[in-house]
Formats: C-alpha cells, sequence, structure tokens
C-alpha cells in the first residue's frame, strides 16, 4: 500500500480499520471483517441480509480508488469504484441493510449492476427467462454455425430443459438446476459442426462422461432430457454450496 495515496489507511493501520473511523465520523453503523488474504489492503463489510454476501472492498495500487463487488446466491449484484473512502461506507450500510437495486443505482451513480442482476432480483425464473433470451441472441449472431442455433431451438422447446438454467460455454450448451455459480453441470449438449454430430455429455470437457450421439438437435435434447434426474427443476436461486 502507497502511504501517499493512501494516508488516511496507512494511519488507521489498514482498510478495515479506516472503513470504522469512516462510519464512525459519518456516524454510520458499520461492521467490518478482515480479509485473511491481505487485510491491509482487502476488507468485507458485513450485511444483516441473510440471501447477501459481504459486500468485498479492495484499493487499487497505483492510483488512489477504492472497488467494491457485492454477491448475492452466486451472482454479482453490485460493482463500483470510488475515490472516497465515505462512499463506501455509504454503499456498504445500504447494501447490509437490504436496498434494491434501483434504489441503489439511483443513490450511488458510481455504482453499477447487470441486466442479470436486475433478473436476479425478480427471482429465478427472470433469470432462466434472461439467459434463454441471451442464447437466442448468441445463436442468431452466429449464422455460420447453424448447429449451435438449432440446439438452441431445440432445447428451449423442450419444457424439461426450458426450465432449468442454460449456459454456453465454446458453443457448448449446459443447463444446470441452480442460478448462481458455482452450480453442478446436469448434462451438456454439444453441437454438430464440420460434419460431427450432436453429442451429449455430463461433463463440460470435451471428451469425457460423453452419454452418446445424435444426428439431429432433437435427438440429442431428447437424449439429454433422457439422462437427468427425474426431479430436477425448475431451476431455483442459489449455488451447489452447502452454505448456500
Amino acid at each position: 500500500m502507497d502511504p501517499d495515496l493512501y494516508p488516511d489507511l496507512a494511519a488507521a493501520g489498514g482498510l478495515a480499520a479506516a472503513l470504522e473511523q469512516a462510519a464512525a465520523g459519518l456516524g454510520a453503523d458499520l461492521v467490518t471483517e478482515r480479509d485473511a488474504r491481505d487485510a491491509v489492503v482487502q476488507a468485507r463489510i458485513a450485511t444483516t441480509v441473510p440471501d447477501r454476501k459481504p459486500l468485498s472492498v479492495w484499493i487499487y495500487a497505483k492510483e488512489r480508488g477504492f472497488g467494491f463487488s457485492g454477491w448475492s446466491r452466486g451472482v454479482e449484484l453490485i460493482a463500483g469504484y470510488t475515490e472516497h473512502l465515505e462512499d463506501v461506507v455509504r454503499v456498504g450500510v445500504a447494501w447490509g441493510e437490504g436496498m434494491g437495486l434501483r434504489e441503489l443505482h439511483e443513490r450511488f451513480p458510481f455504482l453499477h449492476h447487470s441486466e442479470r442482476a436486475e433478473a436476479h432480483e425478480r427471482g429465478p425464473a427472470a433469470e432462466v427467462e434472461l439467459q434463454w433470451r441471451l442464447l437466442h441472441e448468441q445463436a442468431a449472431e452466429a449464422p455460420d454455425f447453424p448447429g449451435f442455433r438449432l440446439l438452441v431451438q431445440a432445447a428451449h422447446a423442450a419444457p424439461r430443459l426450458r426450465q432449468l438454467y442454460p449456459f454456453s460455454s465454446h458453443w457448448v450448451l449446459g443447463f444446470t438446476g441452480r442460478t448462481g455459480q458455482p452450480s453442478k453441470v446436469e448434462v451438456v449438449i454439444a453441437p454438430a459442426y464440420d460434419g460431427r454430430p450432436y453429442r451429449v455429455r455430463d461433463h463440460l470437457h470435451a471428451g469425457d462422461g460423453v452419454i452418446g450421439e445424435a444426428s439431429t438437435a432433437e435427438e440429442a435434447v431428447a437424449l439429454a432430457i433422457a439422462h437427468l434426474p427425474a426431479d430436477l427443476g425448475p431451476a431455483i436461486a442459489g449455488t451447489s454450496d452447502p452454505d448456500d
């Protein structure tokens, strides 16, 4: 930590202590948690909202600035940057009290959140719907890869898969029963290309856990559905972490 950039942190003995002092000066109720990795330059601001993780805060090395990130059930809901420690305190207090995304954004212009964060706030069904829309858009932007487009269309047409949380990685279409990360991958389908068939797997990595092959997207979808646990779905909020 550069004491010329952060004289207040140097005097306080680190970021967490400086946050507490700034909170006291603002008359704010703030509880910090020291970050075991480097308590001098990183800290967390506690929250009383069960589904929200403590707000992560860190400093920048080459210029004065504070970054922060807030997560809930495996989804990043807010992120931002400010040069002022007092701003971090105000965000931390609002985050910890459960303020909604829209109000947070209106109160703190330097804060931003994604479309997925807004969907998360509405519930897992909204997250699933958004993800399907994004996959359709991705497929439409790749006209030279018809196998992926046909796969997305066939999977979305199947109610068992449509209710799960879909994602793509290197054009492979995967499905999980939870909207946050990390989450257990239930089944994946690799699209047909260069004369190769559709391939259904239980693992993202090529060559691992091959369930079977199919000549059409519809056949691949049917094979994937047959592999799913009978009680799986609709997708729920959260991760596969036992502590979530």
